[in-house]
């Protein structure tokens, strides 16, 4: 099966869309505890930025395109357009934090 393109562009170029599919959404969550535990322990923050801390949420932001890119193939797309990436903090106490990744599935 071809890879499904995720673009935060409305269309692609060269690529007219012959039919919209609706919205795709990937969703994933991590508990802020794992990010208070590397905030203790974290030795390579350097000018107020943190590696671990960085890779954590790309991780997750990779986990969430993956899963909008899976949703959109199963409905037979060739891209996801449109993309938008969210990031919100959950819980009465801030203790998980969520991406999210939602677009315009498209056959192009």
């Amino acid at each position: 099966m071809p890879q499904v393109i995720v673009s935060t562009t409305s269309r692609l170029e060269g690529k007219p869309a012959t039919d919209y599919l609706g919205i795709v959404t990937g969703e994933v969550i991590v508990g802020a505890n794992l990010f208070r535990d590397l905030f203790a322990s974290v030795r390579d923050i350097v000018g107020g930025r943190s590696g671990a801390y960085e890779d954590v949420l790309q991780r997750a932001r990779e986990q969430a395109i993956e899963e909008m890119r899976g949703r959109a193939a199963s409905l037979g797309a060739d891209a996801v357009v449109g993309v938008d990436l969210d990031y919100e903090v959950l819980g009465s106490n801030g203790s998980m934090l969520m991406v999210s990744a939602s677009g315009t599935a498209i056959r192009c």
